[in-house]
């Protein structure tokens, strides 16, 4: 096993994974906070740091079909959120390449 690289992002008021403390994202990349995940309140964001990729996966969620893939802490593996890879809805089209971090897995310090 190789050293693990862990992107530090700058400013106060960071988004952490609350299991190991390591940044997963910047509050300047929100994007909306009006999503829900799987334990409740969930931020869709641009862009997020230190976290691995599932596979791809045909999911129903509340807005329709997607094909997303479940976001993992790179440090402690925790589930995280997950990244829409394609909307079916053309309305929903907006959300593709971007990612939703769960509030319940997250600390912002």
């Amino acid at each position: 096993m190789g050293l693990l690289f862990v992107e530090s992002l700058p400013g106060p008021k960071v988004f952490k994974c609350k299991h190991c403390g390591v940044d997963s994202a910047s509050p300047d990349a929100i994007v909306s906070k009006e999503f829900r995940g799987r334990h409740g309140r969930a931020y869709l964001f641009d862009s997020v740091v230190n976290v691995s990729f599932g596979p791809n996966e045909d999911r129903i969620l509340m807005t329709g079909m997607h094909i997303v893939n479940d976001i993992y802490c790179s440090c402690c593996q925790r589930l995280l959120g997950w990244r829409y890879e394609k909307a079916y809805n053309e309305d929903q089209k907006y959300k593709e390449g971007k990612y939703i971090l769960e509030k319940s897995m997250m600390v912002k310090e």
